[in-house]
């Protein structure tokens, strides 16, 4: 029986997390494990991955996971999947070496030696299915397309891709291979359809390696703060290159691009024009650089450059102050979840006197396929069925129509979402047995421990704030035993609000009393949610404000018989009674042994 499907994990209708699994009769084979930076509505979140559950429980049937390049996009989660999934790793020796980096920095797996090279001439057997590739043009070398050749036909995935006649050897795309595969019967393409909201194409890199260098000369006396994405090797290659041809110095800002950078050197894959000592200055020394001597390379954490471009713009980074002498070139086009961020960032650059440039402004730059480039990629393949993958629905929604216009069928176009499930029944894909797959969200050390209900009560701290009330009662007398205490954190201020205590405080307290005089079985969570509901209501008519109130009820017990005392001890606490009545004006009670004990009940 033909068992054949395609799964989306990630990848389709939004921008990153590229994952998807070709399930061949008893095998899966995993293209990419890619991540994707939070929304702004994600507060506190640092990236989110794919839900990995579907491969927990088939762990045993996983072929391998194969990667298309070293973009956090689809090498990033490979640090959370393997820790709770075992599978062997393929790609490029630059992809597999950028996957390590990442790997490695997790201690559970610092023993996961299971990496596999290859390249464009490598054909993987598996019995009944065989894994091939083809050079790919991207902004990072050794890029890679995949084919999956099963009994039922070919299965092509092209990675992020585009087609740049002027790209360097390793940079560019094999099209005799393209042709060779087309010849095939291609079931099924899975195209990258991120660049396709443009009509344009994008300018090629030799045009954009004149850009920069143009800047550069163009801002003799200015130090130069490059904002980069720390992957785009290609783009660091332009950014060495214009350093050179102005007799500057290069500094690295941060741990990811001076990894990448180590790595692609030791690869080959950076073509430096002088010594290392010569063009490469230690962040701690920048400061030494006369500006027009001074090109900075910045990143930011897990490569993302406008975030600490942000930071450096409020003054947060110890090293780099910016100011007048500055020109801040950002040369990566942002993806349309940050051009918000972005704009802010400029604003408050230009607040600092620096001179800003975007190279987005100018050029169309762009790693990804054109209309065009897809178009020729359809043409080439000429494969039956078409998923475009990579990007949000508005851009899958151009990739279709410009499917339709060489000839793919509306049907035969599968706008995928995340576990949509398409067989192959012989003569056609058909969606079938779809199942709902979330996303992991990753917040420092957690791996999916944080969710819905964690990121609603940080967007209601952010909105409102938090406003606590803490009272102590007596269970078995039934009554509050002292006042609350009231904390407002980014609710209201306090002291300009002394009537609106007063009255939550009053409220508090009668919610208790009626609670505890009317109600026979005692319910700690039903004591506090009468309370929550409360000054939730009272709070919200007064301020039209909703911040998250937490009440917090302690109890008091006065009638626990102390500790039986350790021999020895009664007589020192007796010389203490004595010497604290000689110096203290302060009466003693005359029983000493009624203790009080507070047990806290959050």
């Amino acid at each position: 029986m033909t068992d054949l499907s395609i799964i989306p994990f990630g990848g389709v209708r939004e921008n990153g997390k590229n994952m998807y699994a070709i399930t061949v009769d008893d095998e899966i084979f995993i293209f990419d494990a890619g991540l994707k930076y939070p929304e702004t509505d994600q507060l506190g979140v640092d990236v989110v991955v794919p839900d990995f559950e579907y491969f927990i429980k088939n762990n045993d049937k996983i072929a391998g996971v194969f990667l298309t390049h070293g973009h956090a996009d689809a090498i990033g989660a490979l640090p959370y999947f393997l820790q709770q999934v075992q599978a062997p790793i393929f790609g490029s020796e630059m992809t597999i070496e950028l996957a390590k980096l990442a790997i490695k920095e997790q201690d559970a797996l610092k023993d996961y030696d299971d990496y596999h090279v290859v390249n464009d001439k490598t054909e993987i057997d598996f019995g009944h299915v065989t894994v091939s590739f083809f050079n790919t043009t991207h902004s990072i070398p050794e890029s890679l397309g995949i084919v999956l050749a099963t009994p039922y036909g070919q299965i092509v995935y092209t990675g992020d891709f585009k087609f740049d006649q002027t790209a360097e050897s390793y940079y560019s795309t094999d099209i005799a291979r393209l042709v060779e595969v087309g010849k095939g019967k291609v079931l099924a393409l899975l195209a990258d359809a991120a660049g396709t909201g443009s009509e344009s194409d994008s300018v090629n890199e030799s045009k954009i390696n004149d850009y920069i260098l143009e800047t550069f000369r163009e801002n003799k006396q200015k130090r130069i703060i490059v904002a980069a994405v720390a992957s785009n090797v290609q783009r660091i290659q332009q950014v060495i290159n214009a350093t050179v041809a102005t007799k500057r110095q290069l500094v690295l800002s941060g741990n990811d691009i001076e990894n990448v950078v180590r790595t692609a050197i030791r690869l080959r894959k950076l073509n430096l024009p002088i010594p290392e000592n010569k063009l490469f200055v230690n962040l701690k020394n920048a400061k030494n650089l006369p500006a027009a001597e001074a090109v900075i390379l910045e990143t930011g954490r897990m490569g993302e450059p406008i975030k600490h471009l942000n930071r450096m713009a409020n003054g947060e980074d110890p090293y780099v102050r910016i100011g007048e002498d500055d020109l801040v070139f950002i040369t990566t086009t942002p993806s349309t979840a940050m051009e918000s961020v972005v704009a802010k960032t400029r604003d408050m650059l230009f607040k600092q006197g620096a001179d800003v440039k975007q190279i987005s402004s100018d050029l169309r730059s762009s790693g990804h396929a054109s209309r065009n480039d897809l178009q020729i990629m359809l043409n080439v393949l000429k494969p039956k069925y078409f998923m475009p993958v990579q990007g949000e629905y508005r851009v899958m929604t151009t990739a279709k129509a410009a499917a339709q216009e060489v000839n793919i069928a509306e049907d035969h176009i599968m706008m995928a979402m995340k576990g949509d499930q398409f067989k192959w029944l012989g003569d056609r894909f058909e969606l079938q047995d779809s199942f709902s797959i979330g996303e992991t969200l990753i917040d420092g050390a957690g791996i999916g421990d944080i969710g819905n209900v964690v990121l609603r009560d940080r967007r209601i701290l952010s909105e409102d704030g938090i406003f606590v009330s803490v009272v102590t009662i007596d269970r078995k007398k039934r009554q509050v035993v002292s006042k609350p205490k009231l904390t407002s954190r980014g609710f209201v201020y306090v002291k300009a609000n002394r009537d609106l205590m007063k009255e939550a405080s009053e409220l508090t307290v009668k919610q208790i009393e009626n609670y505890l005089s009317t109600t026979k079985s005692f319910d700690w969570s039903e004591l506090k949610n009468g309370v929550r509901e409360v000054l939730s209501r009272y709070l919200f008519e007064q301020t039209r404000r909703r911040p998250m109130v937490m009440p917090v009820v302690m109890e008091v017990n006065q009638n626990r018989r102390p500790a039986a005392h350790k021999p020895g001890q009664q007589r020192n606490q007796q010389v203490a009674k004595i010497e604290n009545k000689q110096n203290s004006p302060v009466k003693q009670p005359k029983n000493q042994n009624n203790k009080t004990t507070v047990n806290s009940v959050n």
